[in-house]
């Protein structure tokens, strides 16, 4: 039968430290040195598309906007503006922006009063 460690150290090694404070879940480095949420904008043609879904969605109507040529905190505070402009909710996933209703023409109008370039997508 093996012996049992006596003590945390007798176990091999650090088994947890706030020394160095708070980590990022995604690269697990400190939050001030953390490299997962730069400031990195998307590489496309710089034009929003706007357009309605309800495919795999459980006949549920979602307008989309995709290509937005923001960094990922302007890109939350463009999403929060918007939902907040159509008086529905929505999300932010994969750099596309989810609004819950059918809302393309208030959004199209609402994006080029933001200075964006954007246009109708799809049928």
């Amino acid at each position: 039968m093996a012996k049992k460690a006596a003590s945390f150290a007798a176990l091999g090694g650090l088994v947890f430290s706030t020394d160095a404070g708070r980590h990022c879940p995604d690269c697990s480095k400190p939050v001030d040195a953390c490299i997962c949420k730069q400031t990195v904008i998307p590489a496309g043609d710089g034009i929003a598309r706007v357009r309605r879904e309800s495919k795999g969605r459980g006949g549920k109507t979602v307008t989309t906007i995709t290509g937005v040529p923001l960094a990922l905190d302007a890109l939350t505070a463009l999403a929060t503006t918007l939902k907040k402009r159509c008086g529905t909710g929505g999300a932010l996933k994969d750099g596309i922006i989810e609004i819950q209703g059918d809302h393309v023409e208030l959004l199209l109008a609402e994006l080029i009063k933001l200075g964006f370039k954007a246009k109708k997508s799809g049928g």
